[in-house]
């Protein structure tokens, strides 16, 4: 019975973690309200792993799940940006925006949860990297004015619902022996953190938008080839005529 329980742990932690970027937010202490959502990435990738490594796999760690996604990497991303980049905004145009995004992240969650997706493939950007973009891309808000903040807050919240194709990497496998190291590298992860939020945060940004850019690039790419397979298709139909 502990066994099974130990995932719904780590979910309960990206729930937790969540919670705090929201109250750090509220305090003014943005870089680790970041840092606290990117921590909330980890424990979410962990708990997935943890549940398949000790078969204990069930509906009620799945709901448990996206109700904690949505708190860690669709509400709390949201009012970090609001708080940090949207307050010289026009209120109706910054309250707009930002109850978008975690809506978007709402009807993404509710889609992965009740339609069978491709193997190997997410589709829409999911939500913890969609949230982890948002925290982290917050720390620029001296250099980067509202408007494009919102504009990049409405994109992301778009690739959330689109049918574009991203790797899925969570399905990389955790060895049972390494289950019981998990909590002390998280413990890690938040003490580095705490020492380095505004470095760390900024660091892992680059990832997590190389990972959004992406999947528009590659289905781009996709379109294109498709689209001369058809050119080629339809010179060798007039040249046949």
């Amino acid at each position: 019975m502990i066994t099974k329980s130990i995932p719904n742990l780590f979910t309960l932690g990206n729930l937790s973690l969540g919670m705090i970027a929201i109250l750090l937010a509220s305090e003014g202490r943005y870089s680790l309200a970041a840092i606290m959502v990117v921590v909330a990435m980890l424990m979410d990738g962990l708990d997935g792993r943890i549940a398949r490594a000790l078969n204990a796999q069930s509906d009620f760690g799945k709901e448990l799940d996206s109700l904690s996604d949505m708190i860690s990497f669709g509400a709390a991303p949201a009012y970090i940006m609001y708080s940090v980049s949207f307050q010289e905004a026009p209120i109706a145009l910054a309250w707009i925006v930002t109850c978008l995004f975690p809506i978007c992240g709402a009807l993404r969650l509710a889609r992965f949860n009740v339609r069978p997706g491709i193997p190997g493939y997410f589709t829409g950007l999911p939500i913890p990297a969609a949230g982890g973009v948002l925290a982290t891309l917050s720390l620029f808000s001296k250099d980067i004015s509202a408007p494009f903040m919102m504009i990049a807050t409405l994109l992301l919240a778009y690739l959330m619902i689109s049918s574009l194709k991203y790797p899925n990497l969570k399905k990389v496998g955790l060895p049972k022996k390494a289950v019981w190291i998990a909590p002390l590298v998280v413990l890690f992860s938040i003490a580095l953190a705490v020492l380095f939020s505004e470095q760390l945060s900024m660091f892992v940004f680059i990832p997590l938008v190389l990972y959004a850019i992406y999947g528009m690039t590659h289905n781009i790419d996709l379109i294109l080839a498709r689209s001369r397979k058809k050119k080629k298709k339809r010179e060798r139909d007039e040249t046949s005529l």
